[in-house]
């Protein structure tokens, strides 16, 4: 079989600082549809399922994706894929009620900077395990120092009087969403290998964070009752889109970027796409302006050091 050709690392980085801007966007949209419906699980549940919906339509429309998700279950059928590889979606349910609880409250750029360190930490991990589809990648300095600034931008967007307006559970979910998109983004690119289809992997990401989030749903609506009614604005339903969008782009470039590299290239698009937002639309909570801009150049800076080099 012939190998498939690798993307230079402008275009790969190019690829994740996509996945970032739509991570940001995403986390806006869904953290006021979980103010909206008030409940941030439910609120990701409606993300979740419209994500799912979208991406069984394109899977119908496209041959090669239909060949994709036959391999998909024929692989399951056999026992030839991992269970493992299949729970992906899992963390993706993390990262969506993770948005509606927090994101609304918290302002994008603060939930960003949560889910940097997490994602941070857990890429140089599991890079130099090989647990991701580009297998043993080797922690440079350039990366060790690029993990160190995106931790240090966390460190500024803490300073000040943030932990005194929010309670501290609030800024570790996004911290543990981080673990979880690191390692998402790991499996659902092994699993898009094994099936020869990111898109057939894309659509398992999406039915295991489903069932996961209805069964998480069921639990928080007994316990705290029935979620308001769903709001009318249609742009509160777009979350779901963004969803399938970047976990099907991050299920094809992860295998050309590793684990870190892709991290930190999302760490760059979610970190200025949240600036945007945050000044256009602030949130209850969050960073000052001198410290959002911090987080920007230090960030930048992590994604310019943990570029490969290219050897004369």
């Amino acid at each position: 079989m012939t190998q498939a050709r690798r993307l230079s690392a402008p275009v790969a980085l190019g690829g994740a600082v996509a996945i970032g801007v739509m991570t940001a966007i995403q986390a806006r949209i869904n953290g006021v549809l979980g103010i909206a419906v008030d409940n941030g699980i439910v609120a990701g549940l409606i993300s979740f399922a419209v994500g799912l919906a979208a991406l069984t339509v394109v899977i119908a429309c496209i041959p090669s994706a239909r060949r994709g998700v036959g391999r998909l279950r024929e692989g399951i059928r056999d026992r030839e894929i991992p269970f493992w590889m299949l729970l992906g979606g899992a963390c993706g349910a993390l990262t969506v009620s993770t948005q509606g609880i927090t994101a609304g409250v918290l302002g994008v750029s603060l939930f960003t900077v949560g889910v940097v360190a997490g994602q941070t930490l857990h890429g140089l991990v599991l890079d130099r395990i090989g647990f991701g589809p580009a297998g043993v990648v080797a922690v440079t300095p350039g990366r060790v120092i690029g993990g160190a600034l995106a931790l240090a931008a966390v460190g500024i967007s803490l300073s000040g009087d943030v932990l005194a307006t929010a309670p501290l559970w609030m800024l570790l979910l996004p911290f543990a969403a981080g673990v979880g998109i690191a390692w998402q983004a790991a499996t659902n690119g092994r699993l898009a290998q094994r099936v020869r289809s990111p898109i057939a992997a894309t659509l398992m990401s999406f039915i295991a964070g489903t069932l996961a989030l209805i069964a998480a749903a069921g639990i928080s609506v007994a316990v705290r009752g029935m979620p308001d009614a769903p709001p009318a604005e249609p742009w509160l339903y777009l979350g779901g889109f963004l969803g399938s969008a970047y976990i099907l782009l991050g299920a094809f470039i992860v295998a050309h970027t590793g684990v870190l590299l892709m991290g930190l290239g999302s760490v760059l698009g979610q970190l200025t796409t949240s600036v945007v937002i945050d000044l256009v639309w602030p949130a209850a909570s969050g960073p000052a302006l001198w410290q959002i801009v911090g987080m920007v150049v230090v960030a930048v800076a992590s994604v310019v050091v943990a570029l490969p080099r290219r050897r004369r």
